[in-house]
């Protein structure tokens, strides 16, 4: 028999290359791919599966209770796998009220209509319910930042910096809340920046591409020395399905790719396989340029993911090195594809 999966953001950049990842190894499966589609979300990311007849795309927002219910209701979801979210710190700076609103209770509106549907009642299992799971996608943005050296695990107490940390750090709260208070099958993972194929245009790799690309300065926020730890689109994909059929209720999994690099390594980098690709009259790394710091800009992420790794058998298949050059093939296609 077939199941239902509740996919949410899959039009995003980590969704839709999770959706994908999914579809390609299960094939009795059905995924429902809901998302908002805001501007970071596009289904040009999902056309290699237009065809496809276990995915069902439906326009709509996590925070709408009765679509929700009538979603659940309609498809009888087993399990919901849970990205959609705002995501970009320089936008909750701004508008901090949209992160709020989506993150928070966005993220309790589906675990209350979850727990709803798979629950008799409060403080007790269905006999099935052991197989609905609620996976919850979040960031390592949660555990503030880290000085020169150090690592975050999964111990690490939270101190979110910014108004998008703090609200995804609300969210991983409210579902721990709802394994420890009603007993729900949930797991969380919390990832490190990730990097590869569909990112939206607004996030630091994909930006340093089209900067450079467009012979326009690439802006580097103060000296470009903040550290993060680079995690290839698909080995997250990979953790997230491992957490997902294999976590123990209630248990956190941190997903790093023991990649870090500073930002002005990154602009160079980048600009150094530019020149190879698509060599011009000077050099790509002539076009950077400092601008102001972003404010509570955190100095440095590094992840270690050794519980992941020896609890599920997780490791990354690719280095920065291997990642970003097939992540800047795949945004010159798509540029000049424009």
């Amino acid at each position: 028999m077939s199941k239902n999966v509740l996919i949410t953001g899959g039009a995003g950049f980590i969704g839709s290359n999770f959706i994908v990842y999914f579809l390609e190894h299960y094939k009795n499966i059905k995924v429902v791919n809901l998302d908002k589609l805001t501007y970071a979300g596009e289904l040009s990311n999902l056309k290699e599966l237009e065809d496809n007849y276990n995915y069902t795309f439906i326009k709509g927002d996590i925070c709408d209770t009765e679509l929700i219910n009538e979603l659940f209701s309609t498809y009888d979801f087993s399990s919901v796998i849970h990205f959609a979210a705002e995501s970009h710190v320089d936008n909750s700076i701004k508008h901090p009220d949209a992160f709020i609103n989506t993150n928070v209770y966005g993220t309790f509106n589906l675990l209350n209509v979850a727990k709803n549907h798979w629950m008799d009642a409060p403080f007790s299992f269905k006999d099935s319910c052991e197989t609905n799971r609620f996976h919850h996608i979040s960031t390592d943005e949660v555990y503030g930042t880290l000085g020169s050296t150090g690592l975050f695990t999964e111990q690490t107490p939270y101190a979110p910096n910014s108004p998008y940390s703090a609200s995804k750090a609300s969210s991983d709260f409210i579902v721990r809340s709802y394994f420890h208070t009603y007993g729900m099958n949930v797991v969380t993972t919390n990832c490190s920046n990730n990097y590869g194929p569909k990112q939206h245009d607004e996030k630091l790799i994909p930006t340093i591409i089209r900067k450079a690309l467009n012979n326009e300065p690439i802006p580097i926020y103060g000296d470009g020395k903040n550290i993060r730890d680079w995690l290839y689109v698909e080995d997250h994909c990979k953790g997230i399905n491992l957490a997902f059929q294999n976590g123990k209720a209630g248990e956190t999994y941190n997903i790093g790719g023991k990649n870090e690099r500073d930002n002005l390594y990154i602009a160079h980098k980048i600009c150094n396989i530019l020149d190879e690709l698509e060599p011009k009259d000077k050099p790509y790394s002539e076009q950077i340029a400092f601008v102001k710091d972003r404010p509570g800009h955190d100095f440095r992420y590094a992840i270690d993911a050794s519980k992941i790794e020896s609890e599920l058998g997780w490791i990354a298949d690719e280095n920065f090195e291997s990642g970003i050059v097939k992540t800047i093939k795949w945004y010159i296609k798509k540029y000049k594809m424009q």
